[in-house]
């Protein structure tokens, strides 16, 4: 038994936070059918490398869904939306705002029909404001979140992520929030509209920002890889190039590290006390750091942190994370069936649940696949499908 089963997630989604936020839904047994439009399926199918044609990226974000092809746009798609709806849980849609209002299928249309309907809006800049009817993606966010302005080198650009960073945070906001909006429908009996602007969610991650600045003014500096709070804390590269990754947010760590690379009369200075005392000094302890793991392997560099009992990790690529001993203990990549490659592996659930764990039982599939299967289930017939695709409805 999964703890979702028997849920069922209409996604209007395309790209990355709506339709990852399906798909955690997904992995734990809700019923998600994904609706697509009939010519211009989610651009994520396109994203990224493909093996023989066959987009890689949607491979994941698609996993454990069925796909449908509606256009919403045209009165009779719009009326499957309804009907598909009409025994729903959850809608997970990323249109900008005003767009399901504008085809008359916006959340008062859909309550009308489901009371009970939990409505999650992704957009870039939320529901309200004056930035709501601007196009959003999570580049922006990372941007106006403040990652990017505190994420570089001290003299450098800001940074952005090369990955959907924004996105992600907000898919596993939404499923969070979805969760909680199920709860508060079983104490009211009502659904709700769940309002997900892609900018604040990340905002959240990042640490007390707002308040060390209403409180002190204080605005968080780029520092590469060091940190304000404690030091040594820094990537730095072994002698056969790879690179080791060193934490020491606990001072009795800190007193590890400097004993194992031979500098023990830096533990003895005044300012080495304190976290902040040592962030200062983060160009004496990098140094000390940095010259003893420069004349060793990265191996032997991990294995001396190690039996110190100091805090170190590899830099690791993807090459790296599919041979580590750990990750294969957790199960942290599967091999998954697909009608299209045979198999292949993708990230598994994020958490493991000792009850009612999650499993990704396939791999995306094909744009409209489960269309007819779909439709027969709210009552069509064969001959009505195939009028409602000759008229481009589906």
């Amino acid at each position: 038994m999964m703890p979702l089963q028997g849920v069922k997630v209409v996604e209007l989604a395309t790209l990355f936070a709506g339709p990852l936020a399906a798909a955690f839904l997904g992995d734990f047994g809700a019923d998600v059918i994904k609706v697509e439009h009939p010519a211009k399926p989610d651009p994520s199918r396109g994203h990224g490398p493909a093996k023989e044609g066959v987009g890689l990226w949607w491979k994941v974000l698609g996993r454990n869904k069925r796909t449908v092809t509606a256009n919403l746009s045209d009165r009779e798609g719009a009326e499957l939306l309804r009907r598909l709806i009409a025994d729903a849980d959850v809608l997970v849609e990323n249109f900008r705002p005003g767009t399901l209002e504008r085809w008359g299928i916006g959340p008062a249309e859909l309550h009308a029909i489901n009371p009970r309907l939990v409505i999650a809006r992704i957009s870039g800049f939320g529901q309200v404001g004056p930035y709501a009817r601007r196009p959003g993606f999570g580049t922006l966010a990372e941007a106006m979140s403040g990652f990017a302005a505190a994420t570089g080198e001290p003299d450098g650009p800001p940074t952005l992520p090369p990955f959907g960073l924004a996105d992600s945070v907000t898919a596993l906001a939404t499923a969070y929030a979805v969760m909680l909006a199920l709860r508060g429908r079983e104490l009211t009996g009502a659904g709700q509209v769940v309002d997900l602007a892609i900018i604040e969610p990340i905002m959240a991650m990042l640490g007390p920002q707002i308040t060390w600045y209403d409180q002190l003014g204080y605005v968080q500096p780029r520092l590469g890889n060091r940190s304000n709070n404690n030091a040594p804390r820094n990537a730095y590269r072994c002698a056969d190039g790879r690179w080791v990754a060193v934490s020491t947010s606990a001072q009795s760590i800190a007193e590890r590290v400097l004993r194992l690379v031979g500098r023990p009369e830096l533990i003895d200075e005044p300012w080495f006390a304190t976290g902040s005392g040592r962030a200062a000094h983060a160009d004496v302890l990098d140094a000390a750091v940095g010259a003893w793991v420069a004349k060793r392997d990265r191996d032997e560099v991990v294995a001396a942190f190690e039996e110190a009992q100091a805090a170190v990790a590899p830099v690791y690529d993807v090459r790296d994370i599919l041979a580590d001993p750990q990750y294969a203990a957790l199960d942290t990549a599967v091999t998954v069936p697909d009608e299209d490659l045979g198999e292949l592996r993708m990230q598994n659930v994020p958490f493991r649940m000792s009850a009612t764990p999650g499993q990704i039982r396939h791999a995306g599939r094909g744009h409209g696949q489960d269309t007819e299967a779909v439709l027969t289930e709210l009552g069509l017939t064969v001959d009505e499908i195939a009028a409602l695709r000759e008229r481009g409805a589906i």
